[in-house]
């Protein structure tokens, strides 16, 4: 069998190819596929954070914000331990982003607070000096959508099997339930309740009202969702 394929180079060369593509689909794939399942930590996103993810990519804040840390110590000393694979489990899409015009997102809301997002989003110049960022003062008028959030919930609990009302692992040994409403009326109750919290750190007093009134602007929701990038 050996001295055949001495003999025969084509069929040596095709061999050897099998045999590494074998062994590295061996070693490679059962890592991938661990690497590719949550962190332990990562949850999925409640109804709010979800409406504001939505309120974050209608506005194309990924063409400016990264979210993905690379493992190169320039970005690790500033923005902290680089981005894992399972960190991304609960995002469609990734929302990794090809360009920094300002500074990568990926943990945001371990650094800044809700006060400091709202004087961001309505004059982004009286925060950071300089800054090209554009204000973002609709956001504090216009209702964000959560029955299209929890639409989402709903489509990616039942084809994806995202853990929502479930017992999800922490770092800390404890356990956290990210619960989803039972129907639109729930969630969005339970997306005010969550809106409320967040008003209460805010200066706005339209938008305080508007929440006390039942209502969630954008600018409630696309804080919750940076808040809640750990």
């Amino acid at each position: 069998m050996f001295h055949w394929l001495e003999k025969n180079p084509f069929a040596f060369a095709v061999v050897v190819i099998v045999t590494i593509a074998f062994a590295g689909l061996v070693e490679i794939v059962p890592h991938f596929a661990q690497q590719a399942r949550p962190v332990i930590g990562t949850t999925p996103y409640t109804t709010l954070e979800l409406a504001g993810r939505h309120v974050y990519i209608k506005n194309s804040c990924n063409a400016c914000h990264s979210q993905l840390i690379r493992p190169f110590k320039s970005e690790t000393d500033r923005y902290g331990h680089y981005s894992l694979s399972g960190e991304y489990a609960y995002d469609r899409p990734f929302l990794w982003g090809s360009k920094r015009t300002g500074p990568d997102l990926m943990r945001v809301g371990n650094y800044r607070t809700t006060d400091w997002h709202e004087n961001h989003m309505k004059d982004p110049a009286s925060v950071v000096p300089g800054s090209i960022m554009p204000a973002y003062t609709w956001m504090f008028t216009n209702e964000a959508d959560i029955d299209t959030a929890y639409a989402e919930q709903v489509t990616v609990a039942d084809f994806f099997g995202v853990p929502y009302n479930e017992p999800i692992p922490m770092k800390d040994g404890s356990t956290k339930i990210i619960k989803m409403g039972s129907d639109v009326a729930e969630a969005r109750a339970m997306a005010l309740a969550e809106a409320k919290l967040i008003a209460q750190d805010m200066k706005d007093q339209d938008v305080k009202d508007a929440v006390a009134n039942g209502k969630i602007p954008e600018i409630v929701a696309i804080i919750a969702y940076m808040n809640g990038l750990h």
